[in-house]
């Protein structure tokens, strides 16, 4: 009789599994599957996902408000429509995982349009154009990419840095330690470790890297070092069924870029070094 009943309870279980199973999967197709644009507008408000520590693209104060240049943007494109933002945390690493599943409605957070990306995901036009930058301390030395021989080099999990060390390893995966980087859940990490001596060179963003060198109380002991690696494109990251999320996400960014929010916004986080195409189209 326990025999029995022991079975009978391990069969339901696994029915549960099964059931709740296939309840997370037809939810994610769904959302993968469907122009999802009634909905949100429904609902009031659009789900974001982020890395918080990406400054200035969105990043936390001390006081725990999530701030920066794509929180900006987003807000102002999605406020002509009468929608909120709701901004969620993702591990960086996930991100077109994230979208997929239907967490998160967006990606908007200096996410660069890559061939692999763009295989799993639309894209907005490009909002700002960005650079793959090497960044030191000066007193390491570093002048140049040879001089990273035998250094080792830190990256970001998931970004487009770490995918350009794989894309083109005779700039410096050939050269650096082990030929791999150490690779970090954040920059805010990979710099601390710079600081401290336990990784000689970063391979970063130019936006985050001028942002964050020019907030140091002494900006001057970095070294910043452009050029090797091809420009790069940020554009908002959405599920390819949701053309008509696209459509007024792009119709937004040229709204803005016509009266004057985004050369507002440009100035704000980057004062004259923000590269925007839609601005150079007006």
């Amino acid at each position: 009789m326990k025999k029995k009943k022991l079975l009978t309870t391990f069969l339901a279980l696994v029915c549960c599994i099964l059931i709740l199973t296939g309840c997370g999967i037809s939810v994610g197709k769904k959302a993968d599957q469907t122009d999802n644009w009634t909905k949100i507008q429904k609902r009031g408000y659009v789900t974001i996902g982020v890395d918080d520590t990406f400054v200035p693209m969105g990043f936390r104060q001390k006081n725990g408000q999530l701030v920066g240049y794509d929180i900006d943007l987003a807000k102002a494109v999605f406020k002509l429509y009468g929608i909120k933002t709701n901004f969620q945390t993702i591990d960086w690493s996930m991100n077109a995982t994230e979208l997929k599943n239907g967490t998160i409605d967006l990606i908007w957070n200096g996410l660069t349009k890559t061939p692999e990306r763009q295989a799993k995901m639309a894209f907005s036009d490009t909002y700002l154009r960005n650079d793959q930058v090497l960044v030191s301390l000066k007193k390491d030395h570093i002048d140049s990419y040879t001089a990273m021989q035998g250094k080792i080099l830190g990256a970001q999990t998931g970004s487009s840095g770490s995918n350009d060390i794989n894309k083109y390893p005779q700039l410096l995966k050939n050269r650096i330690k082990d030929h791999d980087p150490i690779l970090y859940d954040s920059f805010t990490n990979a710099f601390i470790d710079l600081n401290s001596g336990r990784i000689q060179g970063l391979l970063i963003d130019s936006s985050y890297a001028d942002y964050y060198i020019a907030h140091q109380k002494n900006p001057a002991d970095f070294k910043t070092i452009r050029g090797a690696f091809p420009p790069e494109q940020f554009g908002v990251g959405m599920r390819k069924s949701d053309v008509t999320m696209k459509k007024q996400i792009n119709r937004g960014l040229k709204k803005l870029a016509k009266d004057g929010t985004l050369e507002k916004i440009n100035q704000k986080w980057f004062g004259d070094k923000a590269d925007s195409p839609l601005l150079k189209n007006q």
